[in-house]
């Protein structure tokens, strides 16, 4: 295969691996695990609502391990011999490095903390990531759904 195909296809790869990093943190999102399981369900009224934000996550290998191989593959088209080797490795570490941070940023959101108070009197705080630029209101009825050591807001 040619360099430039080499490259190509790494780029490819790193795009569609970095189109599945992101999770859902919605107050509608559901993994396959939490599907058909009973919830308990609370109602509420929204006290405030705080813009936040959700860190990315920077320690999954998809960010790191993609970048090393196309920054390995983009450093191995360089010189020839000892200079291939030695700009083959910097590309990968360099690559390493950026595909890290590119993982981080891909998969920071937009959240908010929801202070709720519940109709037994009890006040929470849910944080959670907007969904569609929709922020919860003060003042909105809410149900708050609990399974397991998941919490979420909804409507």
């Amino acid at each position: 295969m040619s360099k430039s195909v080499n490259i190509f296809f790494a780029l490819a790869m790193l795009g569609a691996v970095a189109g599945c990093t992101t999770s859902g943190l919605t107050g509608t999102t559901y993994s396959r695990d939490e599907a058909r399981r009973v919830q308990t369900v609370k109602y509420g009224i929204v006290e405030s609502v705080t813009p936040v934000v959700i860190e990315g996550r920077s320690d999954g290998i998809v960010g790191t391990g993609s970048g090393a191989i196309v920054g390995g593959l983009a450093g191995s088209t360089v010189g020839g011999g000892t200079g291939r080797s030695i700009a083959t490795v910097v590309g990968a570490v360099a690559g390493g490095l950026a595909g890290q941070a590119a993982e981080k940023k891909l998969t920071t959101k937009q959240g908010q903390e929801i202070t709720v108070r519940m109709e037994s009197g009890e006040v929470l705080s849910i944080v959670q990531e907007v969904q569609d630029g929709q922020y919860f209101n003060p003042g909105e009825r809410i149900r708050l759904l609990k399974q397991g050591g998941v919490t979420r807001v909804a409507y």
